[in-house]
């Protein structure tokens, strides 16, 4: 599905939601094994990974992790499930967020989409994919300065 890279896991996202932006910020700062990479739902990335997935359109509206990406091993996660995984993946004591998937998924998942369909209103949303700065422009795959603003 994925060609052969040296990433553990990719984070893909909603380029253009500010509660998303925050989200990827978050794990920037908290990756302390260097394992996460990002790409936006919208660019060329996450929409080859969508269809190669059979995922909709509708997939804009999640984050989605490629575990062990670029790997045989490969698969997909969504809503909370993708959510607790990233966090956990910075590893340290963020690896407890990993005891959260004791909640059932039918739960975490219902309040995922009530948080997902306000996130716009509450945390606004940008005309175009942010563009990351220099120290942390390696981590996004996606990165093409001419497209984003």
């Amino acid at each position: 599905m994925i060609t052969s890279l040296s990433v553990s896991h990719l984070v893909l996202y909603d380029g253009v939601c500010g509660l998303c932006d925050h989200f990827v910020q978050f794990l920037i700062r908290i990756d302390g094994q260097d394992r996460l990479r990002f790409a936006a739902l919208q660019g060329d990335l996450g929409a080859t990974i969508l269809r190669e997935a059979g995922r909709g359109q509708d997939a804009l509206s999640t984050v989605i992790v490629v575990a062990d990406y670029g790997s045989p091993r490969a698969r997909l996660l969504d809503r909370s499930d993708a959510a607790i995984f990233a966090v956990a993946s910075a590893g340290g004591l963020y690896r407890a967020a990993s005891a959260l998937r004791v909640v059932p998924r039918l739960l975490r998942d219902s309040l995922y989409r009530i948080i997902a369909r306000s996130r716009y209103r509450i945390f606004g949303r940008f005309d175009a994919c942010p563009i990351p700065g220099p120290a942390t422009r390696a981590k996004f795959l996606d990165f093409k300065p001419k497209n984003m603003v």
